[in-house]
C-alpha cells in the first residue's frame, strides 16, 4: 500500500491544489475540510502523514493537534497556516507538530516535507519516549517506571508525556495546563496541581522524585539537586 496523508484544510482552492499534486506524486490522499471530520478521521483511520490547517472550522487545527497528540497520536504532522511569528511557530511545536509551513508555499517544498516525514514515520520502530528511568510507548499506551507499569488515568499520561517531550525544561504553570488541558490558565485552579500530586504518588512507588517543584517558575522532569 502507498502511503496515505489526510489532507485538512477548509480553503477548496488550496485543498484541490495539493491533493491533486500529492496523488500525481503517487500519494493516497483523503481529504477533509473542518474540525470535527478531521478527528473523526484520525480516531477510525490510519495514516503516514498529516497535513492540518491551523485555522480549520472549530475545533481549529491547532486544537485538533493537541487532542491527537494527548490521546496518543503518534503519525508525523506538518502545520500549514498563514501565522509566521516565531511565536506562532513555537505555539504550533509545543502542540505536537513535527514541522511547519507558512502559506504560501511552492508545491515542491511541500512535497520535500511530506517525503521526509514519511521516511521519518517509516524508520520508526516504536513510539515510546523516556527520560531518566519512565518511559511511555504512544502506540500501546503504556507507562512504566524502572520496568514497573503505572496504572495513569488518560489526564495523567497525557501529563506524564508533555514532561516526557520537554525534560529538563522549566514548565510554568500557565504553559502546562494550557497544552495539556487545552483551556486558558485562570491562576486560581488547583486542578493541575492535584494532577501533579497524585501522578507524583504512582511514580515515587517505584523510585524518588522526578517532577520537582520551582518555586515561582513552574515545574521541572529531572532529578532533585543535591544540597
Amino acid at each position: 500500500m502507498g502511503i496515505r496523508i489526510l489532507l485538512a484544510e477548509d480553503e477548496t482552492a488550496i485543498a484541490d491544489f495539493i491533493a491533486r499534486g500529492l496523488r500525481e506524486e503517487g500519494f493516497a490522499v483523503e481529504h477533509v475540510a473542518d474540525g470535527p471530520s478531521t478527528w473523526h478521521a484520525l480516531r477510525t483511520s490510519t495514516f503516514d502523514v498529516i497535513l492540518l490547517d491551523w485555522w480549520l472550522p472549530e475545533p481549529n487545527g491547532l486544537e485538533v493537534l493537541k487532542r491527537y497528540r494527548q490521546s496518543m497520536g503518534t503519525t508525523p504532522v506538518l502545520l500549514l497556516t498563514a501565522r509566521d511569528a516565531v511565536s506562532d511557530r513555537v505555539r504550533g511545536l509545543d502542540a505536537g507538530a513535527d514541522d511547519y509551513l507558512c502559506k504560501p508555499f511552492a508545491f515542491e517544498e511541500l512535497l520535500a516535507r511530506v517525503r521526509a516525514l514519511a521516511r521519518r514515520h517509516d524508520r520508526a520502530p516504536s513510539a515510546v519516549i523516556s527520560a531518566l528511568d519512565v518511559r511511555v510507548d504512544l502506540t500501546t499506551g503504556r507507562a512504566e517506571r524502572a520496568g514497573r507499569p503505572l496504572d495513569l488515568t488518560a489526564k495523567e499520561q497525557s501529563l506524564l508525556v508533555f514532561f516526557l517531550r520537554h525534560p529538563g525544561a522549566i514548565l510554568s504553570r500557565t504553559r502546562i495546563y494550557e497544552q495539556v488541558w487545552d483551556e486558558q490558565y485562570d491562576g486560581l485552579s488547583n486542578t493541575l496541581e492535584v494532577h501533579i500530586a497524585e501522578l507524583r504518588r504512582k511514580l515515587e512507588a517505584h523510585g524518588p522524585r522526578v517532577i520537582q517543584t520551582l518555586r515561582g517558575r513552574g515545574y521541572l522532569l529531572g532529578p532533585a539537586e543535591s544540597p
